[in-house]
């Protein structure tokens, strides 16, 4: 667990280390909490519930956005989602992988999907005493923290591959990432990388504008991937590099 104090409000990143290794992002002020997205596998549901009893945080909502799998976490605690989670988490694309997740990795994890609860829109809420602002998006949604100066997104990573689905969704993310910088954001949280920075986030755009770049002087999907492989040689990810081989050179 990774404890970032902003005044009375405290952002706390638990890393599951389990065979996902997700991040869930626990807020805390005042004795009260939310937790952003759902730890899945039993082991970490029972690590984490056990951590937020330790800290004596009493928790009163839990914000389920791309992650919902995990219902025994906190079952009496209320959920909140928007409506783009609900589809996204219902028929979408994170329903496909909590399916796949359950095959792959059998009773350890927790496949019973949180697609129920408090609807969520766009803009501000309060929840536990902690302001946020709601950002639906074409998925599910993002989360931003004005006290902390923090946001809550899906996937980052400065020095590994993400999912790009071709050249228009990287323009996309620049510019999601741009106004986040503009806004002022100094701590920017994801489900799938450790806290980072101003500058991590200057580095994924830079890296985002050059597979645009990579992808105008290429051929096809293997050649796209040798040369991303050859100048980014140390990222991790390459799955996903696979996948956006893939979404950039569909034909």
């Amino acid at each position: 667990m990774t404890t970032i104090p902003c005044g009375d409000l405290n952002v706390r990143v638990y890393t599951t280390k389990d065979a996902i290794d997700d991040q869930v992002i626990p807020l805390d002020k005042a004795g009260k909490g939310v937790v952003i997205e759902l730890p899945s596998f039993h082991n970490s549901i029972e690590e984490m519930t056990a951590y937020l009893k330790d800290k004596n945080i009493k928790v009163e909502g839990k914000l389920v956005s791309y992650h919902a799998a995990g219902s025994s976490f906190l079952p009496d605690v209320k959920s909140y989602l928007t409506e783009s989670s609900v589809i996204y988490n219902t028929n979408g694309e994170g329903a496909q992988l909590v399916k796949k997740f359950s095959g792959a990795f059998g009773e350890g994890f927790d496949a019973e999907i949180v697609n129920s609860g408090e609807r969520l829109n766009k803009g501000p809420v309060t929840i536990a005493g902690i302001e946020m602002e709601i950002i639906p998006n074409g998925d599910a949604f993002e989360v931003y923290i004005p006290q902390a100066k923090a946001v809550y997104m899906h996937m980052l990573g400065h020095d590994c591959h993400s999912i790009v689905a071709g050249a228009g969704h990287a323009d996309a993310i620049i510019a999601n990432l741009k106004d986040y910088l503009d806004k002022g954001v100094e701590i920017f949280l994801s489900s799938h990388y450790a806290p980072e920075t101003r500058d991590d986030v200057k580095t994924k755009i830079a890296y985002l504008e050059r597979l645009k770049e990579i992808a105008k002087g290429c051929n096809d999907a293997e050649e796209f991937k040798e040369m991303v492989n050859k100048e980014f040689h140390e990222y991790s990810g390459g799955n996903y590099l696979d996948m956006n081989a893939g979404f950039f050179f569909k034909n």
